[in-house]
C-alpha cells in the first residue's frame, strides 16, 4: 500500500506526497494559487477555450490532490467533474485533510483512466484532462491513438484534449505521443504543445502540455493566457511543432510504452 504524507511548504499550501514523491501542491485557501508550472499551462488552455464563468464539464485522468478540479470550480462554479483516480487511500486521505469547497460537483471515481474514459458517453465532457503517472511515468495505455480516439469521442464538437506529457530533450517520445493525437483528431483537428522555453528548446527534461481539439485552435488567444503566468513558457502549433516532432509515429496498444522516467523522479514529478 501506498504511503501518503502532506507536508506544507513555503508556497502557503500543502504538498501531497505519495510514497516519498510529490504529487500536488494544493492551497485549500487559494484554489487559484497554482505552484506549478504545467498546472498553470493547464488552467491558461481551460481560460482560452472557455472563458467561463459558465460551468463546463471535465473529466479528469489522474486526481492526486485534485488541485486542478479546484481551481476549475473556483474559476467556474458549479462545474460538473469527474475525476478517475485508482488509489482510494490518496483520495480518501486527501478528502480528510484537503477538504473540498462547499458547493462542489467533483466526483472521484476510484478506476483506472483508461478503462474510465472508454465507458463515458459520446460527446459528454467540455474538456478531458490527462495527468495520470504510474512511478514517475505516463502509463502506456494512455498514450495510444486507441486510447486518444476514445478520448476524441468523448468531448463536445466545440471541446478540447489536455495532457501532461513529460520527455528527454529530444523529444523522441512526444513525437510518437503528437502524431497519435493528430491521427486521432484527424485532418480538420488541431495539436498544440506548451512547455517552459527551456524546454522548448530541448536544454533539459521536462513537462509539455500537449491539447487536442477537434476545430482550430485560437492559438492567439492560447499564448496569451501563458503568458499571464509568471513562467517563460512558449507554445508551438502548426508547422514550428510538425517540424519538432516530424519523426513521430502513433503508438498502439500493442506497441506502447510509457514515458521516459525523469533524471530525478523524487524531485520533479508534481501535480
Amino acid at each position: 500500500m501506498a504511503t501518503v504524507e502532506l507536508v506544507p511548504d513555503e508556497h502557503g499550501g500543502v504538498t501531497v506526497m505519495r510514497d516519498g514523491h510529490p504529487q500536488s501542491h494544493v492551497d485549500v485557501d487559494d484554489p487559484g494559487h497554482l505552484v506549478f508550472e504545467y498546472v498553470q499551462h493547464m488552467a491558461a488552455v481551460l481560460d482560452a477555450v472557455f472563458p467561463g464563468p459558465d460551468p463546463v464539464g471535465v473529466t479528469h485522468v489522474g486526481g492526486a490532490g485534485l488541485t486542478l478540479p479546484r481551481w476549475v470550480q473556483a474559476t467556474r462554479p458549479g462545474s460538473p467533474q469527474i475525476v478517475l483516480e485508482p488509489d482510494e487511500a490518496l483520495t480518501a486521505t486527501v478528502r480528510e485533510e484537503l477538504p473540498l469547497p462547499r458547493g462542489h460537483r467533483i466526483r472521484v471515481r476510484p478506476q483506472l483512466g483508461r478503462p474510465g474514459v472508454e465507458v463515458l458517453k459520446d460527446a459528454s465532457a467540455h474538456a478531458v484532462v490527462v495527468d495520470a503517472f504510474d512511478e514517475g511515468r505516463v502509463p502506456p495505455d494512455l498514450q495510444t491513438l486507441e486510447f486518444f480516439t476514445h478520448a476524441a469521442r468523448v468531448l463536445r464538437p466545440d471541446g478540447v484534449l489536455v495532457m501532461n506529457s513529460p520527455d528527454e530533450p529530444n523529444w523522441r517520445h512526444l513525437a510518437d505521443v503528437v502524431a497519435g493525437l493528430r491521427a486521432a483528431f484527424g485532418p480538420t483537428g488541431s495539436v498544440a504543445l506548451i512547455a517552459m522555453r527551456d524546454v522548448i528548446k530541448g536544454r533539459r527534461y521536462g513537462n509539455a502540455v500537449l491539447v487536442a481539439a477537434h476545430r482550430p485552435l485560437d492559438v492567439d488567444e492560447v499564448r496569451r493566457q501563458v503568458g499571464r503566468w509568471p513562467f517563460p513558457s512558449g507554445v508551438l502549433t502548426g508547422a514550428a511543432l510538425a517540424g519538432r516532432t516530424s519523426t513521430g509515429r502513433p503508438l498502439t496498444d500493442g506497441e506502447s510504452r510509457p514515458s521516459p522516467s525523469a533524471p530525478d523522479p523524487g524531485q520533479w514529478r508534481v501535480r
